[in-house]
Formats: C-alpha cells, structure tokens, sequence
C-alpha cells in the first residue's frame, strides 16, 4: 500500500508525497472499456490488504458507466504472502489476473528486474496522466527506458490513530492538539505510554506492536535501507538504528500488545480495545473502520504523528504481459487511479491519494468516524513535509525481516543482540 520521485538508476528515490510545483489540473479517463472491444468481458483485479475499491462502490460504478464489464476482485490480506504468490505466477507465466497491485517497497524491483512481465502502460496513451500525479510516484514506476509500469494509487502519510475512551479511562488528555504536543517526539510517545499503562484499563496496552514504531520511525529518513548510490546501509543507517532502538525500549517498557500484524487476533484487537494508539498511515482508517465497526464510531480520533512526517505504504496497479484483456484493464486502471476516483477513496475509505489535484480536493475532508478529526490537513501536511525516500529493489524484504526480529524480541524474549544477528542472517537470505 508506501511516493517515489524519478532517479532511475540502481535504485528508486521514493518520497511520501513530493509537492513540489504546480501540476496540471484533473482530467478525466476518458476510457470507453469493453464496449470497445464489442462484447462482454469479465476484468479479474488480484490485489492485497484493503484498496478500497470494492468498498467505496469504484466497481459498481465502473460497471454502470461500461456495460458489458463485470469486475472481479481476488485479494490477498498480508502483501507478504500475496508476493511470493504472484513471483510464482510470473515465473509460469499462468494464473495471472488482468489488473496486479504493486506494493511501493515492491515496485523498484519491477521496474529495474521485471519489466519484462508487465506492460508498457505508454502503449495505451499513459504519458498522458504524468501531470496528474507526483513526480515521486509517476518516477518510480518508469524505468530507465522510460516505460510505464504500473498507475499510482494511494500514498502512506503517518499519523497517529488514538481511542480516546480508553485514554480518558486513564487519565490522558484526549484532544489531538494536545496529545501532538504531548508526543512531538517520540521519546514524548514513549514516555506517555508509560502513563497510560500505570492506569490502563483492563487488558489494555498503548501500541499494538513494536513494529508500528519501527516502520513509522524508519518511514521519516530519507535513507534507510540503501543511500543514495545504491549500497546497502541498513547496519549503519542512523533510520534502522533509531527505529530499532526506540522498538526496543517500547518493547522493555511493556508498552506493546505483542500482537502480530494482519493475523486474527490483531484484527480482533481494533474492536476489543487491547491497544490505545497506533501510528497509522492513511489508508489505516479503513483497515481500523472494517476491524473496529460500527460499534468504534467516534471512539477513535487521529491527531500529529511524533517526530517528523514519514511515509509507510502505498501502491500501483499494473498489467501483467500475460494478461487475457490487456486493454480493457488499462482503461480500468486509468479510471480508478483518476482523480476523481482517488478523491472518493479518501473521502469513503481512507486511503491518501497520490494525484496532485486530488489532494487538492480533499484538504477539507473531516471522518465523522475518527470523532471528525481533519484528516484532510492532518495526512496533507504530513504528506507535504514527508521526506523523499531512498528505496531499492529489496527494500520490503529488509524491512520485513527487521519487523521479524523485533516480533522475536517482544514475542519470545529473544535478546535484540540476537534477534539484530537473526535479521541479518534473514536479508543475506532474502536478497541473496
């Protein structure tokens, strides 16, 4: 689901969202779908985690407006699994869906290593729609030839997700301009944890996992994994160090749920009440509102992430070479990642949009579900002042691996010494 600025060399400069200039406005997609191809055709989407497509009515909408079209979506809940699913299927060539998504830690990789098992998207008039988006999000997805892999979705601004009964019940202010005073740093964040957990209520810890800290600390930094040349930096990069050791002393602090990310008892978590806060990007809301349900409605509320503005996911949509209905799924794609369309996922799901004017049409947008915090300024800003990201073409199998050994730290109680020892072994393995 993480907003990527053109340097097409051994690596991908990616940033959250880079504002920078004045793109053209909207423009439509102006895509006529199957009728062009004078029959019915049936569009199969594989995506991962929560786009919100199906949810926000993209689909139903689409069809009405092409008749003949029917949508149908297949998805795969961690990015992880859907991943290795869809290398597998690359690399037999069948099983492919007409519409892939692409993680943005994914998306170097198809650029520098794959372009050779996706479209051109240029062959069906994508130069066109560059205006409409970042330079960072239109550039990552180009590769040094100038071909288009995949159209941008969402973007990943951070922010802090918060339940404010449960802060009351323990005697925490409850305010969002408060509380982004309170945890301007994270050392602030930590330390009100430690507050919260001499009062929280019964069962109840103040972040669900250390992981939410590592990812969004390691999402503000510029560097992370690779410097700017393309080496790898990760053992010395000032990000990963202070991600894992702010992780750790969340971790010592008992500060954490242990709760493992995309599992069952996570997502039961979210309606239960076994965490006060998460540092959520925007298309988190979503996530927390299909988890939580109606029963959450005006419990949560958003405010300030600590620390400076990061970055932690966001996505593409690509069409494989094996494709059945090559162009009729490009005129979906150019539709749903238009504007337009970007502007409703917001406003519906969550989900921060990675066209220009769309940002522009959600800078007021209010959730009356997140006790109507101003997610439109609160993921704006953040978006504006995220930092442009140094990605590489294995980027998310480092971050997971680090992810992994932090799990082992709050998990198993493995020593970080250890766990730090175990990442390694596991991106030496990962990478190869």
């Amino acid at each position: 689901m993480p907003i990527p600025r053109a340097a097409r060399t051994t690596l991908i400069r990616l940033g959250a969202v880079a504002l920078a200039g004045v793109l053209l406005s909207a423009c439509g997609s102006g895509a006529t779908g199957a009728q062009d191809s004078g029959g019915k055709v049936t569009l199969t989407v594989d995506l991962f985690g929560t786009f919100g497509f199906k949810e926000a009515g993209l689909y139903q909408e689409y069809e009405k407006l092409h008749p003949g079209v029917t949508i149908k979506q297949s998805d795969t809940q961690e990015e992880r699994n859907y991943w290795k699913a869809l290398q597998t299927r690359l690399a037999g060539g069948g099983g492919l869906a007409d519409v892939q998504a692409v993680e943005i830690g994914r998306i170097a990789s198809v650029a520098q290593r794959q372009s050779d098992k996706f479209e051109d998207l240029n062959q069906y008039g994508a130069g066109k729609l560059k205006a409409n988006f970042t330079d960072a999000k239109w550039g990552a997805a180009t590769t040094q030839h100038g071909q288009v892999m995949g159209l941008g979705t969402d973007t990943g601004p951070g922010a802090v997700c918060y339940r404010t009964d449960l802060l009351k019940q323990a005697g925490l202010p409850t305010d969002r301009e408060k509380l982004a005073q309170e945890w301007s740093t994270w050392e602030g964040y930590l330390k009100l944890g430690e507050k919260y957990m001499k009062n929280a209520p019964a069962k109840s810890a103040w972040i669900d996992s250390v992981r939410s800290v590592y990812t969004n600390v390691a999402g503000q930094y510029e560097e992370r994994y690779y410097n700017a040349s393309g080496k790898l930096v990760y053992e010395d990069s000032p990000a990963v160090k202070e991600a894992w050791n702010l992780s750790v002393r969340a971790e010592k602090a008992g500060l954490s749920a242990k709760l493992a990310q995309w599992t069952p008892s996570w997502n039961q978590a979210f309606a239960a009440g076994s965490f006060a806060t998460l540092p959520c990007p925007a298309w988190m809301l979503g996530y927390i509102k299909g988890q939580a349900g109606d029963a959450g409605k005006g419990k949560w509320d958003v405010a300030k992430m600590p620390g400076r503005a990061g970055n932690w996911g966001g996505a593409y949509l690509s069409i494989p070479k094996a494709a059945k209905h090559k162009k009729e799924a490009y005129q979906l794609i150019e539709w749903l990642t238009a504007p337009e369309q970007q502007a409703k996922l917001f406003t519906k799901i969550g989900n921060f949009p990675s066209s220009v004017p769309a940002i522009a049409k959600v800078a007021d947008t209010k959730d009356p579900y997140f006790s109507n915090a101003p997610i439109g300024k609160i993921f704006g800003d953040a978006a504006k002042e995220a930092p442009v990201q140094v990605l590489g073409v294995n980027d998310q199998d480092i971050q997971e691996q680090f992810a992994a050994a932090l799990f082992e730290v709050e998990k198993k109680g493995t020593a970080p010494e250890t766990a730090w020892k175990h990442a390694e072994k596991g991106i030496q393995n990962a990478i190869g």
